[in-house]
């Protein structure tokens, strides 16, 4: 499931739930449909609700990387549980990762 927030030239992708073969082309679908649509500045996926990934959420990832740097934009991921955060380094998307300081988010 994704839940998507537009602020103008930013789009924050809040993904819930497992990232199997099955989900992933849901979430592909409607990510896709909002990139083309708003080609955004920056794509921010936050993966706080995330519990399991495998290969398909780094082909999710890898592809709307490609179609956010289409348009000019970039793409960061924010939220990831340490699990998560393994898989994407293994990956060689570790650059993507931004580390989330506890303090602030205990402030927000």
């Amino acid at each position: 499931m994704v839940k998507l927030y537009n602020d103008g030239g930013r789009i924050t992708a809040a993904l819930y739930g497992d990232i199997d073969h099955h989900s992933a082309r849901e979430m592909r679908q409607e990510l896709d449909e909002v990139i083309a649509r708003s080609q955004p500045e920056m794509l921010i996926i936050d993966m706080e609700n995330v519990g399991f990934m495998d290969s398909s959420g780094i082909g999710l990832i890898l592809g709307r990387l490609r179609a956010v740097h289409a348009h000019g934009g970039e793409i960061i991921i924010k939220n990831a549980r340490p699990e998560i955060a393994a898989v994407i380094r293994l990956s060689g998307l570790s650059g993507l990762l931004v580390e989330v300081d506890k303090n602030e988010k205990a402030n927000n």
